[in-house]
């Protein structure tokens, strides 16, 4: 394919809608504050940061034919993030993302990604249309995926001879998402990104650390995973053993897309051939970046 993309960013894609204030704040807080709608949405988050690394990512989502998505979509471009295959629905609104954070962290979102998931596989006719590859060839190299979609179309996607060939990375959306991932899990082509909540929510127990999160997936039939623990120790597991690294220490600002942030700088180190242990510090320290507000938007 000629101007194939480096790689595919499957799910979500809408607008965030961000209130953020420096003050602490619990339920039923009225604070002064600021308030942004951005491109955001756990794959068009992953293909910004990659194409801030250089990468020419392609996304694979549901975008309304309403004015939200024309200019969602315009935005997209305008970052250099290829929207030529995205599912365009005459009758399904663009999705929203609205979050309050506060200085003692996420206070509460919603995530309204319901057009995604009406529009099911509709949007990954690319991958078997020749669009992207088809039956015979299928595509074969990294993809980006979020837990967005629904459980029938992941169990699907586990399944699908359009995703045997691919780099699969994937990433739960949060952790009222964390079990669509379990068809996925065993996949022997699957890299998992998840937090210690979602890693908890995956293996229906509690853990203490990364490292036995990490350890946990692994006994559970996960080839590949990384664990993340906020500000503590995170982790990346293999059937050869787990390692550990501590993120830099840096003031938090912003933690909605922080997840995203550390999930596609990873995939960079490792597309540069750098080791475990290197890939790890190399994604925590653009994770670091990214809350504290010195990259991104």
């Amino acid at each position: 394919m000629k101007n194939a993309p480096d790689i595919l960013c499957i799910g979500s894609v809408l607008w965030d809608i961000i209130g953020r204030t420096p003050v602490h704040m619990a339920a039923g807080a009225d604070v002064p504050g600021r308030i942004t709608r951005l491109p955001g949405g756990v794959a068009m988050n992953i293909a910004m940061t990659l194409c801030r690394f250089g990468l020419r990512p392609a996304l694979l989502s549901a975008v309304g034919r309403d004015a939200e998505g024309d200019e969602l979509i315009a935005a997209a471009e305008r970052l250099g993030l290829d929207c030529g295959h995205v599912y365009r629905s005459e009758d399904l609104p663009t999705d929203r993302y609205m979050a309050v954070e506060g200085a003692n962290g996420l206070i509460a979102a919603i995530a309204d990604a319901h057009s995604l998931e009406a529009a099911g596989d509709k949007i990954l006719r690319p991958l078997t249309d020749g669009a992207l590859g088809r039956p015979d060839a299928p595509w074969a190299g990294a993809v980006a995926l979020d837990g967005n979609l629904t459980v029938g179309l992941l169990a699907d996607i586990a399944a699908a001879p359009a995703f045997a060939a691919a780099d699969l990375r994937i990433a739960p959306a949060s952790p009222g998402k964390a079990e669509r991932l379990l068809p996925l899990l065993p996949m022997a082509n699957a890299t998992i990104y998840v937090n210690l909540e979602e890693a908890g929510i995956l293996c229906q127990r509690r853990f203490a650390s990364a490292t036995e999160a990490a350890e946990g997936l692994i006994a559970r039939g996960a080839r590949r995973v990384l664990v993340t623990d906020g500000g503590r120790k995170a982790a990346d597991g293999a059937p050869d053993g787990v390692i550990a690294a501590d993120p830099p220490p840096v003031l938090v600002t912003r933690v909605t897309g922080a997840g995203d942030t550390f999930m596609a700088a990873h995939i960079v180190a490792e597309r540069r051939g750098l080791p475990r242990v290197e890939s790890l510090a190399a994604a925590l320290d653009a994770a670091a970046q990214y809350v504290s507000g010195d990259i991104g938007s």
